[in-house]
């Protein structure tokens, strides 16, 4: 290599460092994964991504200065996403367990759940027990499905679906006779196909409560500014605003305080 091309070269690793360096400062508009097949949580309108989560999330993000936008990415990939940085963080009615924890970060609490039972009218189901050797659906992953194989063991009665939409699909076909999902999801499905005679059940026996909070990969950037925000947009009214307009009534936010 001759000194003109030296010189040639180290203008292009010039201009390389000062479009990486650019590029980084501009990057600032963060990806936030999500399951939008989740109502209320998270859902399609259209293209658009609608629910409580969404509009949580964009108060918070407006509260933390953060520009963002939200990706519909499934739920298995969201947590796949995470671990490869394809995303910045994800929002989707994600409860904060030990198991998650040891993987990825999560903000403070942000809503108080508890699964519930939905089956059709003239079950003789009556609580969680009364599901032992039936035939039950679940979300793949989630904690409907860790509660059932903590009382009953992992077994071929407990079936798995990528989604609430199949799982409570799979109840409507004769599949199974009950699913096993958040009181949220279950209760406004119900509210909302009264055609499908359809009843709730709550056992809080059995079902432990617990909490949803956004998610980030380990160490991952702007937990920080999120969080503050969070906890802001509970305490300041906004929260409570958000909550009434999705579910119709107050929430308990001192529950929310750990």
């Amino acid at each position: 290599m001759n000194m003109k091309q030296k010189l040639k070269m180290g203008v292009i690793g010039l201009s390389a460092v000062f479009l990486v360096a650019c590029g980084a400062g501009s990057g600032d508009k963060l990806t936030i994964g999500t399951d939008a097949a989740y109502a209320p949580f998270e859902s399609l309108d259209g293209d658009k991504i609608v629910g409580f989560d969404a509009d949580l999330l964009d108060a918070v993000m407006k509260e933390a200065g953060l520009e963002y936008e939200m990706k519909n990415t499934g739920w298995e990939p969201l947590f796949i996403a995470l671990q490869n940085d394809e995303v910045d963080a994800g929002i989707s009615a994600i409860t904060i367990n030990d198991d998650r924890k040891k993987t990825y970060d999560f903000s403070s609490p942000y809503f108080e759940s508890i699964n519930m039972i939905l089956a059709k009218e003239g079950t003789s189901i009556k609580s969680a027990k009364d599901l032992e050797g039936k035939k039950v659906s679940v979300q793949n992953g989630t904690t409907g499905q860790e509660a059932l194989e903590k009382m009953f063991g992992a077994n071929e009665n407990i079936k798995k679906f990528d989604n609430n939409t199949l799982a409570i699909q799979a109840l409507l076909n004769g599949e199974v006779e009950a699913v096993v999902a958040d009181n949220a999801v279950v209760q406004e499905y119900a509210k909302n196909n009264p055609d499908k005679k359809l009843v709730t059940i709550s056992d809080k026996e059995n079902f432990e409560s617990e909490f949803y909070g956004i998610i980030f990969p380990k160490d991952g950037k702007h937990q920080e500014e999120i969080n503050k925000a969070m906890k802001k947009v509970i305490e300041d009214g906004k929260y409570a605003d958000i909550y009434k307009k999705w579910f119709g009534e107050e929430p308990n936010v001192d529950a929310l305080k750990q």
